[in-house]
C-alpha cells in the first residue's frame, strides 16, 4: 500500500472514534464536525476495504480489522506526539495531556480517590483516563503506548516492563453483617460447605486467582463456588444480600464495608498476601510527563500508607 496516496489524518480520526466509541464524541475531541468524522471514516473504509466500525445502540463498535489496527495506530500516534514534544519542557501546571492508568475495580475504590485528589492539584489542565486490566492485557497497553501506568502484582512481569513497589495486599473473607450462619471464624468444614463467590478478573489466568487457588490446593481445601464474577464490587454486592462468602482485598473491603453491610471473618488458613507495584514500559521510562505521573501516584499512595500506619 502506497502511504503517499493516503491522508494520514484519517488514522487520527479512526483513533478518536475507537477511543470515544462515538462519532459525535470523536468530533468534539478533534474540534471538527460530525460530518467531517463520518466522511473521514468513509474514505478510510475505501482504503482498508473494511467497515471498521458498526453501529450498536447509540454507539459504534469496532470490527475485527479495526481491533487489529487500533493498537498500531495508537502506538504510531503516540510515538509521533512524543517525537514532536521531545524538546518541549513538561509543565504540569499547563499541560493538557491525557494520561491513562489501568486499574482493577477494587483499586478504583481504594487507590483512585487518592490519586485523583493529587492529580487535580498538580495537573489542573490535564485529564486522566482509567482503563480495565482486561483492556490493558488484550491491547498490550503498556508496550503499545496506550497505557502510561498500571497497578499490578509485582510478580507479574514481562519484556520491557519496569516497576516500583507500592504496598502489600492481603485477602480477607467477608460475609453479610447479619449473617447468622457464619460466626467470627470459619473452620475447614464450614469454609468448604458455605457457598462461595469467586472473582476472576482475567479468568483462570489471573494472578490473584491463581495465588488463591494454589494456596487452597496445597492445604487440601475446596470451595463450593456458586457464582463467578469478573469484579470485586459484584462479589461484595452479592454477598451483602445472601448467606454466601467471598474473598476481597483488605483495603477494598474496609472501604466498601462503609456502604454495604459486610464484615470480615477469619478462615481456616492465614490470609493470602502479595506485593503490588506501579508498572510502566521502557518506551515511556524517559518521558518527562510519564515520569511526573509516576511520581505523583507513588506519592499519593505512599502518603495514604503512611497515614494508615500512624492510625
Amino acid at each position: 500500500m502506497d502511504l503517499a496516496a493516503i491522508d494520514l489524518n484519517l488514522f487520527l480520526v479512526l483513533d478518536a472514534v475507537l477511543t470515544e466509541g462515538s462519532a459525535t464524541a470523536a468530533a468534539r475531541r478533534l474540534h471538527v464536525t460530525q460530518s467531517a468524522v463520518s466522511n473521514a471514516l468513509a474514505r478510510l473504509r475505501d482504503v482498508v476495504g473494511d467497515p471498521l466500525v458498526v453501529r450498536r445502540g447509540r454507539g459504534l463498535v469496532p470490527t475485527p480489522v479495526a481491533l487489529q489496527l487500533a493498537p498500531r495506530v495508537a502506538a504510531g500516534l503516540h510515538e509521533l506526539r512524543a517525537a514532536l514534544a521531545r524538546d518541549r519542557a513538561f509543565d504540569p501546571a499547563t499541560t493538557t495531556r491525557r494520561f491513562t492508568i489501568a486499574l482493577t475495580d477494587n483499586q478504583e475504590v481504594s487507590d483512585l480517590p487518592r490519586i485523583v485528589a493529587r492529580f487535580e492539584q498538580r495537573l489542573p489542565a490535564a485529564a486522566l483516563q482509567v482503563v480495565t486490566v482486561e483492556r490493558l492485557v488484550t491491547s498490550d497497553g503498556l508496550a503499545a503506548g496506550l497505557v502510561d501506568v498500571a497497578l499490578a502484582p509485582a510478580a507479574v512481569t514481562g519484556p520491557g516492563l519496569r516497576q516500583a513497589p507500592l504496598y502489600s495486599e492481603e485477602g480477607v473473607l467477608v460475609v453479610r453483617r447479619d449473617n447468622r450462619k457464619v460466626g467470627r471464624r470459619l473452620d475447614r468444614a464450614a469454609f468448604e460447605a458455605t457457598p462461595y463467590v469467586d472473582v476472576q478478573i482475567l479468568g483462570e489466568a489471573g494472578h490473584g486467582h491463581r495465588v488463591a487457588r494454589d494456596t487452597l490446593a496445597r492445604a487440601g481445601l475446596r470451595r463450593r463456588v456458586v457464582l463467578t464474577v469478573p469484579h470485586f464490587m459484584a462479589a461484595a454486592v452479592a454477598v451483602s444480600r445472601t448467606d454466601w462468602i467471598t474473598g476481597l482485598p483488605r483495603r477494598f473491603a474496609a472501604e466498601v464495608s462503609r456502604h454495604l453491610p459486610l464484615r470480615t471473618v477469619a478462615g481456616p488458613l492465614p490470609s493470602v498476601r502479595f506485593d503490588m507495584a506501579l508498572q510502566w514500559h521502557d518506551r515511556t521510562d524517559a518521558d518527562p510527563g510519564a515520569q511526573y505521573l509516576r511520581a505523583l501516584i507513588l506519592a499519593a499512595i505512599g502518603d495514604a500508607g503512611a497515614r494508615r500506619k500512624k492510625s
